[in-house]
Parts: structure tokens; sequence; C-alpha cells
């Protein structure tokens, strides 16, 4: 006989095709709130008596962390996400909280090609003007000389974090006819793994010769804020620069610093240092405000495609089902 669970839903499932009604029918009760803020959510971990969270990092701007956690008696958070930053994982680990995810699950996660889509897409964006030049149509003009880009076939990228993610964005800057270069901080050697036109190279070298520099790093003591002004007075060729890793990666006072002072000639990013405070205390969104800066922020989303979330909420609730659900 099937053991029901009480699980509440924190992020928006249902324009996901099945995913509501799979989590309705594996529950005994589910709370389906994807609009819940903090304090709410304390409340409802208290008087619920839940024993799983269905979440995912795009949604809420607050972490699940001990002050929240400590209100409920939780079996096991489920995200549907690779990263986990959005939860107190040492905090889960004391309290014997497990945390579900899809972090090492290659044989679904190589399905889902967004992220690095939505990086190419960054970077076009960036380097052809889009976002400003579009800003000054809606103004009423039309002058395309503030706006001239480069052809992609005449630049380097230099690629650091050569993972699934930093895979694709080299297979897909190939086909522009781009120069490629790697770096990846966690691998000491390629060995004959490397495809022609793709060349392993100290990160010195990397970002002295790249016009282009694009982030596939996970955050570690190591790679945390590695952007940062020490880096960026090695870009002698005053790069663009793109992010779809996470904000800690970088060093976002020095990025502005260096936009400022055009040691980057554009950043274009989908995440952000603290996506769980206030956007409005950003100093990088209010830089982005001026279309002449030339930054491109999106919410996170590089993930976020009907393919992806199909893909990623099923399997996350197939690991559910299968470890508690029987």
């Amino acid at each position: 006989m099937s053991v029901k669970m009480k699980i509440i839903c924190i992020t928006p499932v249902k324009n996901i095709f099945g995913v509501f009604e799979r989590l309705e029918s594996m529950s005994d009760k589910l709370y389906y709130e994807p609009d819940i803020d903090k304090d709410a959510l304390k409340t409802l971990l208290k008087v619920s008596g839940a024993d799983y969270i269905f979440t995912n990092p795009n949604k809420q701007n607050y972490m699940l962390d001990g002050d929240l956690l400590q209100f409920g008696q939780l079996k096991a958070i489920c995200t549907a996400s690779t990263g986990t930053n959005h939860i107190d994982v040492k905090y889960c680990e004391e309290k014997e909280i497990e945390i579900i995810s899809i972090t090492k699950d290659y044989q679904v996660i190589n399905k889902i090609s967004s992220t690095a889509e939505h990086t190419l897409a960054l970077m076009l964006s960036l380097i052809r003007n889009i976002p400003s030049s579009f800003h000054s149509v809606k103004d009423g003009n039309w002058d395309w000389e503030p706006y001239v880009g480069r052809q992609m076939n005449s630049l380097t990228i230099g690629i650091i974090g050569y993972g699934r993610l930093g895979k694709l964005m080299a297979k897909y800057c190939d086909t522009l006819g781009m120069e490629i270069l790697l770096h990846d901080p966690c691998v000491f050697s390629f060995g004959g793994n490397i495809e022609r036109n793709k060349q392993p190279v100290e990160l010195d070298e990397l970002l002295e010769r790249s016009d282009v520099i694009s982030l596939h790093v996970h955050v570690t003591d190591e790679t945390r804020e590695m952007i940062n002004k020490n880096t960026i007075s090695k870009m002698v060729k005053r790069p663009y620069l793109i992010n779809t890793s996470r904000g800690e990666i970088v060093n976002e006072d020095d990025i502005i610093d260096a936009l400022r002072s055009e040691d980057l000639q554009g950043y274009a990013t989908d995440v952000i240092r603290d996506e769980f405070g206030d956007i409005k205390n950003s100093k990088l969104v209010e830089f982005s405000m001026n279309p002449n800066n030339n930054v491109v922020i999106t919410p996170h989303i590089a993930g976020m495609t009907k393919e992806a979330q199909e893909i990623a909420y099923h399997w996350a609730i197939d690991k559910l089902e299968n470890k508690y659900y029987d």
C-alpha cells in the first residue's frame, strides 16, 4: 500500500505538463504555494506537518535556511535543479533533512541544453548591442552609428569551465567560426579529449588573448570571485564577459569599475551576487539601468525553457517517488 505524503510546493508547476497532477496524486495533502513569502512559509511548516518541500531556485527571493526550516519536521527537500545554493545544506545535514536534486544525474541533465543556448544569446545580444539599440529605437531614434558590433568569426572566446555547459558553448562558438581557448580550474589535464580548434591554456593566457570570456564553473573556494580587479587587469583586449554560472564567481564592484574605465566592453549575466535579497539594492542592477553602460541582466532564466522544465521537474519527482513513495 502506498504511503501518502504531505508536500508543500513553492514553485509554479501548473504550466508544466503533468507535474502538478503527479504531485497531487502522490500526496495526502498538497499545499500549492508558488508565491508564498518566508514568514508565511514558516507558519505553514509549523501547522501543516509537511514531509517535503518541492522547489526550484528561480522563484523565491529567500533561502531555505535554518531560520525557516526549524519550524517544520521535514524529511526531504526536492529541488528540480542542479544547483542547491538556495538551500542551507549544512543545516539540512545536521538535521538529517535529505536534499534531492538532479546535480549528478547526467543521464537527464545531458538532455538539457537550455543554459548553454541562453549563454550564446547573451553573448550575441551584448556584442551586437541589441538591448541598447532597441532602447534607443523606443526613444524615437534611428541611428546605427553608436551600435556598431563585431563579427563573431573574427573573435577569440575564452571558456572557463569545460564541463557539460562549457562543452556545449564551445560547440556553438565553433559553429560561428570563433577561435576557442579553454581553461578549467578543476581539470589538470585535458588529455586527448579536445577537438580541433579548441586550445587548452593556462588562465593568464586565456585572460590575455580573449575578446570574449564565458564563465561555466561551480562556486568553490578557488572560483569564488575569480573575476576581480586583479584578473581583469590581465585582460588586455578589454573583452566582453558572460556569466551564466553564479553571481559569486565575480566581484561585482570590480566589474562595475572595469565597465566604467572601459577595461571591460560589456557584461552579460543571468545571475547576480545576492539573488535572495531585494534586487533594488543591487549596485549592478542599478548600474545596468543606463543602457549606455552595456550591461545585460536576465533573472536566472537560462535553464527556464518548457523542455528543460519538463525534463528536470519530472526527473526530480521520479527521485522523490522512488525513494519515499512505495
